[in-house]
């Protein structure tokens, strides 16, 4: 058995390390979707996007009174085990761009990184089942999309579970 968790973040910036994580969230795949981690992280470096940072609704100075990432890291790593049957899968909206921070935070404040090498993208598996490099999804989230990392997190979680209900989508939920 696997267990998902569906994981958005916010950054300052496009690329870890040179750019931080603000903000991440993640919730544990299942009907109730009830099991949430929100974690704030300190800038990791002085480079900073206005514009990306303005995503996350906090300002430069609100993010530097935010969490140790090491801290924060192993908190998560911890919550990840605690809530975990079997092997813990990553998957997000776009992971390309989620999978890369939430990785490169794990491997830099932990020495690894308990989702493995490998990631799962929602918008993926969606065309796949229908066919569609173009099918969109968005729509089917009943959580409003805030870019708040835990909601943006419940609303891609929803549609994973559309999924799985709806439209036969294979997957063994804890």
């Amino acid at each position: 058995m696997m267990s998902y968790f569906m994981v958005d973040i916010e950054s300052d910036g496009p690329i870890p390390g040179d750019f931080s994580m603000i903000c991440f969230g993640a919730v544990l795949v299942n009907e109730e979707l009830d099991t949430t981690f929100y974690g704030k992280l300190k800038p990791v470096s002085e480079k900073f996007n206005p514009d990306a940072l303005a995503v996350s609704g906090f300002s430069r100075e609100e993010t530097m009174s935010f969490d140790d990432p090491g801290k924060v890291m192993t908190e998560f790593e911890e919550w990840i085990k605690e809530n975990s049957k079997g092997r813990p899968i990553f998957i997000s909206d776009n992971n390309g761009f989620d999978w890369m921070f939430i990785c490169w935070y794990f491997h830099h404040f932990t020495g690894k990184n308990p989702f493995g090498y490998s990631s799962r993208r929602l918008s993926d598996l969606y065309c796949g089942l229908e066919k569609d490099t173009f099918a969109q999804w968005k729509h089917l989230r009943k959580t409003e999309h805030t870019h708040h990392p835990v909601d943006d997190a419940k609303g891609n979680a929803e549609v994973l579970l559309y999924m799985k209900k709806e439209m036969g989508l294979k997957i063994a939920l804890k």
